[in-house]
């Protein structure tokens, strides 16, 4: 419990940057709805145009002359790929930092085991990525009543619970890449976040590509199919819990067979 109150500690700036920074922006574009209010349909017309790209963005499913839609399409595509880039930042360098600024010494012999190390650091990124969300979700809940709209509270349930276990997997993912390495790789994990992001667009526009989608979270934590069907992808989301479940215990292996540096 002191390790983990010690990496939140450490962490906490970090996460308030975040929070902030992906909260006020999407805060911020709720709050420019009502002044695009007017124009919009011409703008959603000239999206529509956009033929592949449209697909990609979720944009032949919701429209963007309703609130439901702009969140789906806008938002939710802008809180996905930040909470992501979050998750990814914080898991690739939470194990490989011990070693990297040389405190794992220090750490290895105070009376916990690799496994509560791994147990507990892991723990704080899982809350760092509730906590973002939370603030997130409130944020937005307020945007909402300030423009004096509403989204329906099972879509938006539906969705952020999708995201964010999304973004424990990609988190998870590096988290493992962390416990192999011997520095933090941040430059590593924003990559691959952006890769898995491309990934999802691509498959949803070539068809001779579309089993790629069992390999990004990103597809099952698509707004606009969850807000457009009324449900998110069961099957994929547990093809994404498994993922997230092996990826852990891999790190786990590895971190307590490491030989550190």
């Amino acid at each position: 419990m002191i390790l983990y109150k010690h990496e939140m500690k450490m962490n906490r700036n970090a996460l308030l940057i975040w929070t902030i920074s992906i909260g006020l922006i999407c805060f911020g574009c709720i709050l420019l709805y009502t002044s695009l209010e007017e124009s919009i349909q011409e703008i959603a017309e000239s999206f529509s145009d956009m033929g592949a790209m449209s697909a990609a963005l979720g944009m032949d499913k919701m429209s963007l002359t309703t609130l439901k839609g702009y969140y789906a399409t806008e938002i939710a595509l802008m809180h996905s790929l930040g909470g992501a880039m979050f998750a990814a930042i914080l898991g690739m360098g939470i194990l490989s930092k011990e070693e990297s600024g040389h405190t794992t010494d220090f750490l290895c012999v105070l009376p916990i085991g690799r496994g509560q190390i791994v147990f507990w650091k892991y723990l704080t990124l899982i809350s760092d990525i509730l906590l973002l969300n939370l603030v997130c979700v409130g944020l937005y809940a307020f945007g909402f009543v300030m423009v004096g709209e509403s989204v329906s509270g099972g879509d938006m349930a539906r969705y952020h619970l999708a995201a964010v276990l999304m973004q424990m997997e990609v988190g998870t993912i590096c988290f493992f890449f962390s416990a192999c390495v011997k520095k933090s790789l941040m430059g590593a994990g924003l990559g691959l976040t952006l890769l898995l992001f491309a990934a999802d667009m691509m498959c949803r526009v070539v068809p001779a590509i579309e089993d790629v989608k069992y390999l990004t979270p990103f597809y099952y934590a698509n707004a606009a199919d969850i807000f457009a069907e009324g449900k998110m992808n069961g099957a994929m989301a547990t093809v994404g819990l498994c993922v997230t479940a092996a990826c852990y215990a891999m790190a786990h292996w590895v971190y307590c067979r490491k030989d550190f540096a």
